[in-house]
C-alpha cells in the first residue's frame, strides 16, 4: 500500500469542531479557500515577479497588502516572514550581540532567536501559580538589573502580548511607555492577538510588531508579519552589500534578514491577502469573543475539579485548564491519558492534545454559540460518564 496515497492523507479533524490552541485564529475564510487551488503550485506568486523581490509586486497586489497591513497595525512599513519566529530573528539580527529583556512566558522561539543572534537574555519574572501574570513594572526593574550587571541598559525589550501557555493578555501599553522612557526599542509579539483583536503599534509605542498569519490572520502556514517604523526600517530591512570576488555578482535589492526574498510567496501570502478584508472587519467584534470565552470558563468549571489557570477574568480565547478528575480517570483507563482525546473525538470535538488530562489548553475563537455549547456539553458528558460530578 502507498503510505502517501491521498486515501491515507485524510485530516483526522475533518468535520469536527476544532479547538486546537494554535489553529482557531488561522481557520481559513471562505475567500481564502477560493484561492487554494489557483495558487497552490510552490512559489506560485513568483510566476509574475519582475522586480527581483515578490513583496514589490503590483499584481497580485503584494506591495499594496504590505502597506495596508502596516497601516492596519498602526506602523509605517511591513514585510512577510516565514512565521513569527522568523520575524523575531530578523529584529534581533539588527541588534546582534546585544542584550534583550523578554517576559518569562515568551515562546521558545523568542529565546532561540536571541541565541542565534548571540544576544544575552534577561527575563521579566511572572507571578507564578495560579495566574502567571506579567507585571509591566517589572520591565523597569529588569532594565535596572541589566544596568547594574552590565553597566548599560538593554538594546531591546520583547513582550509576548498573549502568551501561548495560559492565554494571558499583558499590558502592552504600559510596557511600551516604560520602554519609551528608557529609550529601549520595544518588540511586541502579537502571534495570538493581531488579526483577532485591534492592535495599534504607535499607540502601544512599539518599535516592532511581530505577527503570525497562520495563527491569527486566517492564512495557510507558514507566514508571519514584521511591521516597524521608518526609524528602524533601514536597519532591519537592510539590503545586501556582498559582491562575488570572482564573478562580481551582487544582489542589491535583496533584504538580508528576509533571506533575500521571504519564502512565503505561494499560498501563504495569497490566503493572507484573500482573508485580509475579513480580518479587518472581525477585530471589531473582539468583545463578543471575550463574552463567549468567559461563558465557556464558567461552564467548564461546573465540572468537579476543573479550574482555569491564568488571569481572571479571561481576556482572550486561548485558555488553560487544570483537570484532576480527568487525570484520575486516565490512571485507571485502558487508554490512559489518551482517553479524553478519544472521548472528545467521539462527540465531534478535536484539538485537545492527545495524552493530556492533568491539564490541557483550548482556543474557542470564532466558534458560534451553538458550537461552543456542544464543546462544553462534550466535556460535561465525558465527566458524567465516568462518575465526575457536574453542577446543573
Amino acid at each position: 500500500m502507498n503510505r502517501y496515497s491521498p486515501n491515507n492523507l485524510k485530516r483526522p479533524s475533518k468535520g469536527l469542531i476544532n479547538i486546537h490552541p494554535i489553529q482557531r485564529g488561522g481557520i481559513l475564510t471562505e475567500e481564502a479557500r477560493k484561492v487554494l487551488i489557483e495558487w497552490a503550485d510552490g512559489y506560485s506568486v513568483c510566476d509574475v515577479c519582475l522586480e527581483g523581490r515578490v513583496d514589490l509586486l503590483k499584481n497580485p497586489p503584494v506591495d499594496a497588502l504590505k502597506q495596508d497591513i502596516a497601516e492596519f497595525l498602526g506602523m509605517d512599513t511591513a514585510r512577510f516572514t516565514a512565521g513569527a519566529r522568523h520575524a523575531k530573528f530578523a529584529v534581533m539580527a539588527g541588534f546582534h550581540g546585544g542584550i534583550v529583556v523578554l517576559d518569562s512566558l515568551a515562546h521558545y522561539t523568542s529565546y532561540t532567536a536571541a541565541e542565534l543572534n548571540d544576544m544575552k537574555i534577561y527575563e521579566v519574572p511572572n507571578s507564578g501559580y495560579p495566574d502567571f501574570r506579567i507585571d509591566a513594572e517589572m520591565y523597569a526593574e529588569t532594565f535596572e538589573r541589566v544596568k547594574e550587571d552590565t553597566g548599560r541598559y538593554p538594546d531591546l525589550a520583547l513582550l509576548t502580548h498573549v502568551d501561548y501557555r495560559y492565554g494571558n493578555l499583558a499590558d502592552a501599553e504600559k510596557v511600551g511607555r516604560i520602554c519609551e522612557e528608557y529609550g529601549i526599542p520595544f518588540v511586541l509579539n502579537t502571534a495570538y492577538s493581531s488579526g483577532v483583536m485591534e492592535i495599534n503599534g504607535k499607540k502601544l509605542r512599539a518599535a516592532f510588531i511581530v505577527a503570525s498569519g497562520h495563527k491569527s490572520w486566517s492564512a495557510t502556514a507558514p507566514i508571519g508579519i514584521l511591521a516597524t517604523n521608518y526609524e528602524f526600517s533601514d536597519i532591519i530591512f537592510r539590503t545586501s552589500k556582498v559582491r562575488g570576488e570572482w564573478s562580481g555578482r551582487a544582489f542589491t535589492k535583496k533584504e538580508i534578514a528576509m533571506f533575500g526574498c521571504s519564502p512565503v510567496f505561494g499560498l501563504p501570502v495569497m490566503t493572507l491577502m484573500a482573508s485580509f478584508p475579513r480580518v479587518v472587519e472581525r477585530v471589531r467584534h473582539w468583545d463578543d469573543e471575550i463574552e463567549k470565552a468567559r461563558w465557556f470558563v464558567k461552564e467548564m468549571e461546573k465540572i468537579e475539579g476543573v479550574q482555569l489557570i491564568g488571569e481572571r477574568p479571561k481576556n482572550h480565547t486561548l485558555m488553560h485548564f487544570e483537570s484532576p478528575a480527568f487525570h484520575s480517570i486516565a490512571k485507571k483507563h485502558k487508554k490512559r491519558g489518551y482517553f479524553l482525546y478519544h472521548e472528545l473525538k467521539k462527540r465531534g470535538v478535536f484539538g485537545v492534545q492527545a495524552g493530556m488530562t492533568k491539564n490541557f489548553k483550548v482556543n474557542i475563537y470564532g466558534l458560534s454559540r451553538e458550537e461552543l455549547g456542544k464543546v462544553a456539553d462534550a466535556f460535561k458528558d465525558i465527566a458524567e460518564k465516568y462518575g465526575v460530578e457536574v453542577e446543573d
